[in-house]
Formats: C-alpha cells, sequence, structure tokens
C-alpha cells in the first residue's frame, strides 16, 4: 500500500477547481484514458497574461487528482510565464511528497499545463510531446524521457518508469530505456539481461488497466442505474480500493454490493483471488 501525505489525502477528497471554463483562453490535454491517466486543465488568462482562473477534469487514480487539484491552486494569480516555472518537483512539494512509484503524476500535471500554454500561444504541441515513442504500451516518446530524466535528475531505469510510466507495460522497451538512460548520462552501461518470461498472470499496470475498464465500462453503468457509483481509488497486488459514490455511499447494503457484485464481477472478469475493499 502506498504511503499518501495528509495533503494528498485532503486534495483527492476534496479536490479543488474541478470542472470546465466554458469560454476558457486556453485547453491543455495530455494522456489518455487507454492509458490509465488522463488530465484536462482549462485556463482562463487576462489581458496582462494572468491566469485568473484554472480548473481541470482527469481520469486517474488518488495521486494524479491531488496532483491536478494541486497544480491549479499553485498557477492561479500567477502570469503565464511565472507558471510555467512550476516543475513537477514543485506540484509534489507542494503535496508534502509523493509515492515515488507515483511520480507520473506530477509529471502529467506539468505537461498539461504546458500543453495549455502552447494552445494558448498558438503552438501545435509541447516540444516534448514530440519525438520517436519508445514505450508503446504508454506512448511516451524519447524526448519526454530525456525530459524526465534531466529535470528529475534520474539515474535508473526503475525510476524512468516510476516518472514516466514508459517500461512498466511489456517490458519491452526497457532496453532502449537503458540506453537513453546512458546516453543522457555520457556513459556506457552494461546492456540489460533480455526480459524474461514473464510468470503466468498480470503485471500490476496490467490488472489496473483491467480493472479499470471493467468497473468504468460495466460496474458503474450498473450502479448509476440505482442513483450510485464506484469510483477505483487505488490497486494493491491484488487488493482493490474503491470509493462509493452517491446512493451507493450511504446504501445500508453497500457492503453486500461490494462483495456480491463488485468483487465477484472483478473475480470473474479480471483474477480469482482479488479482494475489494471501500476507502472512506
Amino acid at each position: 500500500m502506498w504511503e499518501y501525505t495528509d495533503k494528498v489525502r485532503e486534495h483527492f477528497i476534496n479536490p479543488k477547481n474541478v470542472g470546465e471554463i466554458p469560454d476558457a483562453s486556453c485547453v491543455g490535454e495530455v494522456g489518455s484514458l487507454a492509458c490509465g491517466d488522463a488530465l484536462k486543465l482549462y485556463l482562463k488568462v487576462d489581458e496582462q497574461d494572468r491566469i485568473v482562473d484554472a480548473k481541470f477534469q482527469t481520469f486517474g487514480c488518488a495521486s494524479a487528482i491531488a496532483s491536478s487539484s494541486a497544480l491549479t491552486e499553485m498557477i492561479k494569480g500567477k502570469t503565464v510565464d511565472e507558471a510555467l516555472d512550476v516543475s513537477n518537483q514543485d506540484i509534489a512539494e507542494f503535496l508534502g511528497g509523493l509515492p515515488k512509484e507515483k511520480m507520473h503524476c506530477s509529471v502529467m500535471g506539468k505537461e498539461a499545463l504546458e500543453a495549455a500554454v502552447a494552445n494558448l500561444r498558438g503552438q501545435a504541441v509541447a516540444p516534448h510531446q514530440e519525438g520517436e515513442v519508445v514505450c508503446e504500451c504508454f506512448g511516451v516518446t524519447d524526448e519526454t524521457i530525456k525530459r524526465a530524466i534531466a529535470e528529475n535528475k534520474l539515474n535508473t531505469v526503475e525510476e524512468i518508469t516510476d516518472y514516466t510510466k514508459a517500461g512498466g507495460g511489456c517490458g519491452k522497451c526497457l532496453d532502449k530505456l537503458a540506453d537513453i538512460l546512458a546516453e543522457m548520462k555520457g556513459q556506457k552501461l552494461k546492456p540489460l539481461e533480455p526480459v524474461a518470461q514473464r510468470p503466468a498472470g498480470l503485471t500490476n499496470l496490467q490488472r489496473m488497466k483491467l480493472i479499470s475498464k471493467i468497473i468504468d465500462e460495466e460496474i458503474s453503468p450498473s450502479l448509476q442505474k440505482d442513483g450510485g457509483n464506484i469510483e477505483l481509488v487505488d490497486v494493491d497486488g491484488k487488493k482493490v480500493l474503491v470509493q462509493l459514490r452517491g446512493a451507493c455511499s450511504s446504501c445500508k447494503s453497500s457492503q453486500l454490493t461490494l462483495k456480491q457484485f463488485v468483487e465477484k464481477r472483478l473475480r470473474d472478469a479480471v483474477e480469482p483471488d482479488l479482494t475489494v475493499e471501500e476507502v472512506r
């Protein structure tokens, strides 16, 4: 189980500036639902180039929601150039830190901000989003990886995965990540051993993506018919953490719903030894 700070919990449970700005000056959108994280950032900028409002819509884990909320609080009132000085490390520090495996959420916030500013300035795409796709599972380019290494002083392939998600899927790009790291560090690293055959079953990321898909496409729509809903909070090994929303949150039969419907469906569709727990 990842350890979250009180500030991360606060910005996840009570996120600030959720929603859209109908007359936004610009919009930045990064990530994708298929990859498990997506963020759409709306900015309202006045004639003095100052950000007078910022809102967001996101799909992702607790860290993604908290990072998006923190970002909007940090940049409101700043000029656009001042906002661009906010780094992903600043976002993490604002929250009192993020688990290292979740640092990519702060990077996503920084990228959304840059995409919004590029949109404001009539630029088609932020420079780092260009380049050759290295990680096909999550669509991460070499330019994004190089930038993450430089800005966050990364020293291992594992850290690259933590900050960009590259290499966190099938693992086929791990050698390429090592090559890029060696190039950036100006050293020749020992080639990685070929990726061993993974044991039968799902990787953590594969498990999380499949669970998210089943919840979004089957379980959530079913609960919405009765005025309720459910949100995936986290996946810790075989433990699925969720929050019940709407009518489900106060229903006396909520635990029955969790075990007899949610858990049973996920066990049938994903893995037979999953457990589902509610986070309040």
